[in-house]
């Protein structure tokens, strides 16, 4: 088996290199990572010199580094194959969004053990989970990167976790990540969707978890009935739906509200749930739950891969039902597919003019 832990993130190293220093010195560190006049450690001039010379020596500035970057044609949308400190690769996404400012789709694991038929990540199987450093120093990376392209908007104003990896077994390194951001960026809490597949303990979990931070979740639920589910998503578990419906009831009395309510992921692929029988069950699961939304997203075509997209004609038949039903039904943009990066493409595989091949 693998070995699939998180390195050390920076926090708990600089710990055990200064084990006397005060909490307010290691927040100067934090603080330091996310001001942009920084560079590199010797910038840091709120640190004593000894303290900057031992973090040069002992901590990278950044978790990770740009091994290849791709821009789409029509430059709406960028991907970085991005290596951690032991040279493990990993992808993060950079997409325009309605505001004219930027959305980062952010991985939390390399690969992915859940094992969705449709996607490409899954085919990876699982190398590792992210450190928190990894995940929060993507949206570092993007900023860096936006900084040296001045001709393009400035602002990151959302980020969601529907890159590599499920984020939810991965938990903890994610909150971490999220509760830096709500700590060094002007990310507000709702700005920042987890996607998960499903993971029901730590969903559970999640609401009497003092620590989850105030996020939107989005459950990539694909079915409305757990046989044919389990045919998408390999590793549906037991009653899957009926436990699901129970928790998002759940979530609405303890932690939901206007900005918080629970969407429905579900990508289309034709002649397996796409056709209009499908989306009547899809409605009668929907109202068995407190979900206010259902997202629809075009399958993106993944090399190796049976299933083929739904024409357009096909989703507004679906969607029809849905919103005749009463059920708040959007349809997610694809963004990016010319470089590998749109949804369930993220596999390391780089098709225009990269080196990187899954």
């Amino acid at each position: 088996m693998p070995k699939t832990d998180a390195p050390l993130n920076r926090h708990d190293h600089c710990k055990e290199l200064f084990p006397s220093e005060p909490a307010f010195r290691l927040k100067q560190i934090e603080k330091a990572y996310f001001t942009e006049t920084m560079k590199g450690w010797e910038d840091v001039t709120t640190l004593g010199k000894e303290m900057r010379e031992t973090l040069i020596k002992e901590i990278p500035w950044m978790s990770c580094t740009p091994v290849t970057t791709l821009s789409s044609k029509s430059g709406d949308t960028h991907k970085v194959v991005l290596a951690g400190n032991d040279e493990q690769l990993f992808e993060s996404v950079l997409m325009r969004n309605k505001r004219d400012q930027w959305t980062i789709c952010v991985s939390s694991q390399i690969g992915c053990a859940m094992g969705c038929t449709f996607c490409a990540t899954g085919t990876m199987g699982l190398k590792r989970n992210l450190s928190s450093d990894e995940i929060a120093d993507q949206y570092r990376f993007w900023k860096r990167f936006l900084s040296e392209k001045p001709d393009l908007p400035q602002r990151i104003s959302n980020v969601v976790f529907m890159g590599m990896g499920e984020p939810l077994v991965n938990v903890e390194n994610v909150k971490k990540a999220i509760h830096t951001w709500l700590d060094h960026t002007d990310l507000g809490p709702t700005r920042i969707t987890v996607s998960t597949v499903g993971v029901l303990p730590v969903l559970e979990g999640i609401l009497t978890d003092k620590d989850w931070p105030p996020v939107k979740i989005a459950i990539s639920l694909h079915s409305p009935e757990e046989e044919s589910r389990r045919k998408i998503v390999p590793t549906t578990a037991p009653r899957f739906h009926e436990r699901l419906a129970q928790w998002t009831k759940d979530y609405e009395e303890i932690l939901g509200n206007r900005r918080h309510h629970i969407t429905f992921e579900y990508t289309l692929i034709a002649g397996v749930n796409d056709n209009e029988d499908e989306a009547k069950r899809l409605v009668n699961f929907v109202r068995k739950t407190s979900a206010v939304k259902v997202n629809v997203i075009p399958l993106n075509l993944v090399d190796g891969k049976a299933f083929t997209a739904s024409s357009q004609s096909g989703i507004e038949k679906f969607k029809k039902v849905l919103l005749n039903a009463g059920i708040d039904v959007t349809q997610r943009k694809t963004m990016g597919s010319d470089i590998a990066a749109a949804c369930g493409q993220l596999a390391l595989t780089i098709k225009s003019g990269g080196k990187i091949v899954g």
